[in-house]
């Protein structure tokens, strides 16, 4: 992998990704969906391998949504199974590399088998520090906002703050990850131009990328890619050209961190 384009002192800390076509690529190729969600998974662990040794600190992938509840029984099935599989394959290597797994969403309405596979491993990597990854699962971003306000509800109404101390970063200490960077950049494969109700709070100043690569094969030149394109845009946060150049050190006048 020839990564001499990549400028590793401006990566962005933390990358978001859609992962969407699993069901189109195995319809293509006139293969079970079910066979889309296993080649998708390997594009999962390729991520991921990549990501930590370029220097990714933090990795977001929408794993599945609550509108997935929707989906056929055996479908859901299936990916439930996969995901409690991927969980305790990779545990090994997240404690070899030093990999934190966290996740947001309703847990709740995971299978029982699956939800406790998924806090065993959140648990036993939560010491871990060279890299964070988060799976959405059972994710809704107006669903994590409606607890997000429930929550500050509770508190104006308990009298640990009042109304008028709500701020971005009281609302951002109240959502389901509040030690995790907005990301950075979003990515999103399959070509479709929609946020899918994915971080709706923490993308506001995300750069957008999306790929008409199904999501089985997103592999590492096509996150690269993604990557050099994101080095290549300038992020202003509202200010002029000349603001920025001003203001930011040389680090992070393009593609760097709003942080």
């Amino acid at each position: 992998m020839d990564l001499d384009g990549l400028d590793k002192n401006r990566l962005p800390q933390h990358v978001a990704i859609i992962m969407d076509g699993n069901g189109r690529w195995a319809q293509q190729r006139g293969k079970s969906r079910i066979e889309g969600h296993r080649r998708g998974k390997t594009s999962v662990r390729v991520i991921v391998e990549f990501s930590r040794k370029i220097g990714i600190r933090f990795l977001s992938l929408y794993a599945f949504s609550t509108e997935n509840w929707l989906r056929p029984h055996d479908e859901v099935h299936a990916l439930m199974g996969l995901l409690e599989h991927y969980l305790i394959a990779e545990q090994p290597k997240m404690m070899r590399y030093g990999i934190r797994l966290l996740s947001v969403g309703d847990r709740d309405r995971l299978p029982l088998g699956v939800r406790r596979t998924l806090e065993d491993v959140i648990s036993l990597t939560r010491e871990n520090n060279r890299m964070t990854v988060i799976l959405a699962l059972s994710y809704s971003g107006k669903d994590e906002i409606v607890r997000m306000t429930k929550k500050l509800a509770c508190d104006v109404r308990d009298g640990k703050c009042a109304p008028e101390d709500i701020d971005e970063e009281m609302i951002a200490a109240h959502m389901d990850t509040p030690e995790v960077p907005e990301p950075d950049l979003l990515i999103r494969t399959s070509g479709e131009m929609r946020v899918s109700n994915f971080y709706l709070w923490q993308i506001a100043y995300s750069e957008l990328y999306v790929t008409p690569t199904l999501w089985p094969d997103f592999r590492e030149q096509e996150y690269l890619q993604a990557l050099m394109e994101y080095q290549r845009r300038r992020r202003r946060f509202g200010r002029t050209d000349e603001q920025l150049v001003a203001s930011m050190p040389s680090s992070v006048e393009a593609g760097g961190s709003k942080s």
